[in-house]
């Protein structure tokens, strides 16, 4: 088979975009938390991070955190979308030519929006 075509398929993905989702959740609340314990210890004027020799400084951390958690929201958009499309029936259609997306590529990167042809195309 080249394409998604049956009812079973499309459960099977959806089940598995629910599951991305969920460790994308966990993910998101885990770099959140992170995050609010980072703010708090920048917020306290007696630790002096800057001139700690031993580990990142609280800056780094921030940014390191903020960029994880901005993946995470990104992943959670690509995860909703997908269902969106299994909900309205697009998903495993290429946006780009309309082609059917292969199982493979699917099973893959379940969030592919592109045949491998035209993802390809677009780098």
């Amino acid at each position: 088979m080249t394409g998604v075509r049956t009812a079973e398929q499309l459960e099977r993905f959806k089940e598995l975009l629910l599951e991305e989702r969920r460790e994308a959740e966990e993910r998101l609340a885990e770099q959140s938390e992170g995050i609010t314990a980072v703010r708090e210890a920048r917020s306290d004027v007696s630790v002096d991070d800057e001139h700690d020799p031993d580990g990142p400084t609280m800056s780094q951390e921030w940014s390191q955190r903020t960029a994880v958690l901005h993946d995470v929201e990104h992943e959670l958009d690509d995860v909703d979308r997908a269902l969106a499309r299994i909900e309205d029936g697009s998903y495993g259609v290429c946006e780009r030519c309309g082609a059917k997306i292969t199982v493979g590529r699917l099973e893959a990167r379940p969030t592919a929006t592109l045949c491998i042809d035209c993802a390809r195309l677009v780098r």
